[in-house]
């Protein structure tokens, strides 16, 4: 397996979504589900994965960690609050490649401490998913984390559209992450595939 992310990040929450879009061409995909019985995560969780290797895609798990490790996750997400109760050892161990979010400079040093594989940073843009405590960090900030992370793959989030997301790749993010302008848009698959074409095709001059 690569070290090397797809730019193109879409986050979902179900196996039927990750259908559609490996389908369209997704080939790295975050499956975020909240408030379900352990078993239909299980479930969800064995689903995408199995989907994602079938197709050559990469299946990041979004806080299930004991469900990651269970089901051989190659790839895991978590954030600040996550952290918290998480076996970072027995992660570790599993050789389980992490992400961690990041807002600002006190979570970047912590997520730095626990010497994850990638750090996400947001939102880039006001956006409409969820309440934030944080302000915008727009595109400057992109190209401050890269500078401190290094090598590691740097995920940016929040807001983004196409036209966005090719500018964050050019001040220094490496991925893109999407939910709503993605499974909110009419056609999503078609959707996918214009992200695709914005962030696989070379930069322009």
């Amino acid at each position: 397996m690569t070290d090397r992310l797809d730019p193109f990040y879409p986050v979902v929450d179900s196996a039927a979504w990750v259908r559609r879009l490996v389908g369209a061409g997704a080939r790295l995909i975050q499956l975020r589900i909240k408030q379900k019985p352990e078993e239909a995560l299980r479930g969800e969780i064995r689903e995408a994965l199995a989907l994602c290797r079938a197709a050559g895609a990469t299946l990041v798990v979004n806080d299930y960690w004991e469900l990651a490790i269970d089901e051989g996750a190659d790839f895991l997400h978590l954030g600040q609050e996550d952290l918290d109760g998480a076996d970072l050892k027995a992660i570790r161990a599993a050789g389980i490649r992490l992400g961690v979010s990041t807002h600002d400079h006190a979570e970047l040093d912590r997520a730095l401490s626990v010497d994850p594989h990638h750090v996400a940073l947001g939102p880039i843009w006001p956006t409409i998913l969820k309440q934030m405590p944080f302000a915008p960090q727009g595109l400057e900030r992109i190209g401050e984390w890269k500078r401190l992370i290094g090598d590691r793959p740097l995920v940016a989030i929040g807001g983004l559209t196409p036209e966005r997301a090719r500018l964050c790749l050019q001040n220094g993010a490496d991925v893109v992450a999407v939910v709503n302008d993605v499974l909110g848009a009419p056609d999503p698959e078609e959707r996918a595939r214009e992200w695709i074409a914005a962030t696989r095709s070379p930069a322009p001059a």
